[in-house]
């Protein structure tokens, strides 16, 4: 994939999560209107749809940041870490989001991107860090069982080697490519329980 490839692909990547963000974000504040207003039933369902929403508005702005375009503009902590834990919610997954200030959009694309990466790898769950530390990036992966994608592991620190990436693996199609735009060189250590990510 080319550069301009990659450009299209991100730009594709912020349209469909600007266009999706509206409605979901309406129906959001259509759900809590219903509530002020005393009309919405307190069952399961309204339970159920207001989870919903509240998940695929987090996916799309966590997306938004590692599909979308990538500037050098700074990027808050706060922001960063509610994208997170709004993403993550109560799932098997805890991240900690190591930098304390501000970090360029690009820079943070690459550590969703490894997030993604890592969360393939751990279905069962586990602790996910995030530190930098003299301008080197380190996204480290703990569980006590990993999942087997041994392949595509070996396609982020070896990007030549071709392997057949499905549209749920394509996170690890993007993240050398991204990172080589960046002019950054991806490192993985793995062992039965830890995956560490370095760029």
């Amino acid at each position: 994939m080319a550069q301009n490839d990659i450009d299209i692909a991100a730009l594709i990547g912020n349209r469909i999560c600007h266009d999706l963000i509206s409605p979901i974000g309406a129906i959001n504040n259509g759900l809590e209107l219903l509530s002020l207003s005393g009309q919405a039933m307190n069952g399961p369902e309204m339970s159920l749809i207001g989870e919903s929403v509240t998940n695929a508005s987090a996916r799309i702005r966590f997306f938004r940041i590692a599909f979308g375009g990538a500037s050098s503009q700074d990027i808050s902590r706060s922001e960063v870490v509610g994208v997170i834990e709004d993403m993550m919610g109560s799932g098997r997954l805890d991240v900690g989001w190591g930098p304390s200030d501000s970090q360029p959009r690009n820079l943070v694309k690459l550590a969703f991107l490894s997030i993604l990466c890592l969360e393939t790898a751990m279905p069962y769950g586990g602790r996910i860090e995030v530190s930098c530390n003299h301008k080197q990036w380190k996204i480290h992966g703990k569980s006590e069982k990993m999942g087997e994608i041994n392949d595509l592991w070996s396609g982020l620190s070896q990007p030549q080697i071709s392997h057949d990436i499905s549209s749920a693996h394509i996170q690890f199609a993007l993240l050398p490519m991204s990172a080589k735009q960046m002019s950054r060189t991806l490192s993985v250590n793995k062992t039965e329980s830890d995956i560490t990510i370095l760029y």
